[in-house]
């Protein structure tokens, strides 16, 4: 199988953690890319989750206090209909 180089960059003591670990494991950050990389195809997706903690994110709890109040007033019926301009003035003032 031919091989190929993949350069990247990340931060020294990242790095240097990541050499640490992959030693621990008896391997080398080649062999652990390597095995990331095929688990990736394989599955067709990261294999972890990735999730964000910041309050910047669609799911952050200002908006999901926003969609849970908004999901009850539409179960209740009780919804009125605004133009995309209107909505937009409603979220610059927010």
């Amino acid at each position: 199988m031919a091989q190929s180089t993949l350069s990247i960059r990340i931060d020294e003591n990242l790095k240097k953690d990541f050499d640490i670990m992959c030693n621990n494991f008896g391997m080398n950050i080649s062999t652990a890319i390597t095995i990331f990389a095929k688990k990736v195809v394989t599955e067709r997706k990261i294999p972890f989750e990735i999730t964000s903690n910041d309050d910047y994110g669609f799911y952050n709890e200002k908006n999901q206090i926003y969609l849970q109040k908004s999901i009850a007033e539409l179960e209740r019926g009780e919804y009125i209909v605004k133009t995309i301009e209107e909505l937009e003035e409603i979220t610059a003032n927010e």
